[in-house]
């Protein structure tokens, strides 16, 4: 029988854990093939050896989360179900520390649905691949949602994962949950690659002030004021991880 597991630590020593964060990449629609270590997981590790090394102070240790199957698989949403399984062995290996899920692309989509483990404090889903919606289908579930803080991050240019379909589950989630923003990198591709470092420093800031309370920046703490649709539609600025040096 397959299994997920989770790739090496960045950061921390295990004794020294105090926060963690799981990185779901991304993959297909419909695979029962396992995933490709290296190209599955590429998109992912540049991004967690950021966030661990910003939130080596802290005790940040970020685990890339490897998948049992290439596809989402209809309802079987394997890639979801192995997020929980990541969340339970956090929960194993270092005891109760709170724990972001960062997901790209499908990887989003798990993040946003496993996001009601008990272990679970915030969400990052970055160009998060949702379905279309189909009127005969119940929608995307947000109640999940409650309780975390959650920041979705997408290109409008993006030609894989449609934007407008985060923006509209980001509008369901904010209803019942204020702890929800949403951030548009004009022009940019599914990728983000043109606003790769803005994207880091905007997932750093928000990762650790999640995980451990450290001040949000001041577009992040507006776009989570803001009422809909402004706090859903805030735009990131180019130069963002520069200025936040500054």
């Amino acid at each position: 029988m397959r299994t997920a597991r989770l790739g090496r630590a960045f950061g921390t020593e295990p004794s020294a854990v105090g926060g963690v964060v799981l990185l779901l990449p991304g993959g297909d629609e419909v695979s029962e093939r396992r995933p490709s270590p290296l190209l599955a997981t590429a998109s992912v590790l540049a991004l967690g050896r950021k966030l661990a090394r910003a939130g080596r102070d802290e005790g940040l240790a970020a685990h890339v989360v490897h998948y049992r199957y290439r596809g989402w698989n209809g309802g079987a949403a394997h890639p979801a179900r192995d997020a929980g399984w990541a969340a339970d062995e956090v929960r194993r290996r270092y005891g109760d520390v709170p724990v972001c899920l960062a997901g790209l692309g499908m990887g989003g989509r798990a993040a946003l649905r496993a996001a009601g483990h008990e272990a679970v404090t915030s969400v990052l889903a970055i160009a998060p691949w949702l379905p279309a919606e189909d009127m005969a289908a119940p929608p995307e579930p947000v109640k999940q949602l409650a309780g975390r803080q959650v920041l979705i991050v997408h290109g409008t240019n993006d030609g894989r994962s449609d934007p407008e379909l985060s923006f509209r589950l980001a509008a369901r989630a904010k209803k019942a949950n204020r702890d929800v923003c949403r951030f548009e990198v004009h022009s940019d591709g599914h990728g983000l690659r043109h606003y790769r470092d803005e994207v880091a420093a905007l997932a750093a800031d928000f990762v650790l002030g999640s995980l451990f309370g450290r001040a949000f920046s001041r577009p992040v703490v507006d776009a989570l004021a803001a009422p809909p649709p402004l706090g859903l539609r805030m735009p990131l600025a180019a130069g963002f991880g520069g200025t936040l040096r500054r």
